[in-house]
């Protein structure tokens, strides 16, 4: 059983569990005051453990799934069993990057909460688009778009709805682990920043 999969059944585990226990779920989640005014560190990791609703566990693990594997394999291509080890570091890490810029700035507000595994999830997805930047990621599961195409416009869409902050939703999570996971590819990895050029180069849309 690959790693991911290990992962998504944890997750499943305990996201169901939180579901039926209103005291684990306010525990676990992210609450910035109570992180940095009250050093309940772990919620930085075990937030990134529990999910909201069915909906939210189910689309985030089912993206996971897929990019997960990618990039888990691809770190076995490349670093042999060293590889299970960085994977999972990358994905702990990211769910912790994620979350930090934006839970410091709301180091102060006391109701604000915050969990699921999106950040890491957005890691992963843009970690796959460095290594396979013309595979075709499909919108709505339908529509057929190239990696790095899609991840331009989920950026810039994070970016702005992050400032807009019109829904309930951690768009600064998913932005952060997006380039979280941009760096983590890079840097362990050098290659494969000119490999991204290289592979993009050659797009053409006709």
């Amino acid at each position: 059983m690959s790693v991911t999969l290990i992962i998504i059944a944890i997750t499943v585990l305990i996201s169901l569990r939180a579901l039926n226990s209103g005291e684990l779920l306010q525990k676990w989640m992210m609450n910035p005051y109570m992180v940095f005014h009250r050093n309940q560190y772990w919620r930085l990791i075990t937030s990134g453990f529990i999910h909201g609703s069915f909906i939210h566990l189910g689309f985030n693990m089912f993206t996971f799934y897929f990019f997960g594997r990618a990039v888990e394999m691809e770190f076995a291509k490349k670093f042999g069993p060293t590889g299970i080890g960085i994977f999972i570091l990358f994905y702990i890490s990211a769910i912790i990057i994620s979350d930090l810029p934006g839970a410091w700035k709301k180091k102060d507000q006391i109701n604000y909460n915050s969990l699921g595994a999106s950040g890491a999830v957005s890691a992963m997805v843009f970690a796959s688009i460095i290594y396979y930047p013309l595979r075709n990621i499909y919108l709505f599961a339908a529509i057929p778009i190239p990696g790095f195409l899609l991840g331009i416009v989920y950026i810039l869409y994070s970016y702005f709805q992050g400032k807009n902050m019109s829904d309930n939703i951690n768009h600064e999570a998913h932005l952060y682990g997006a380039v979280y996971g941009i760096v983590f590819a890079i840097l362990i990895d050098p290659s494969s920043a000119l490999g991204f050029v290289q592979q993009i180069s050659t797009f053409s849309l006709f």
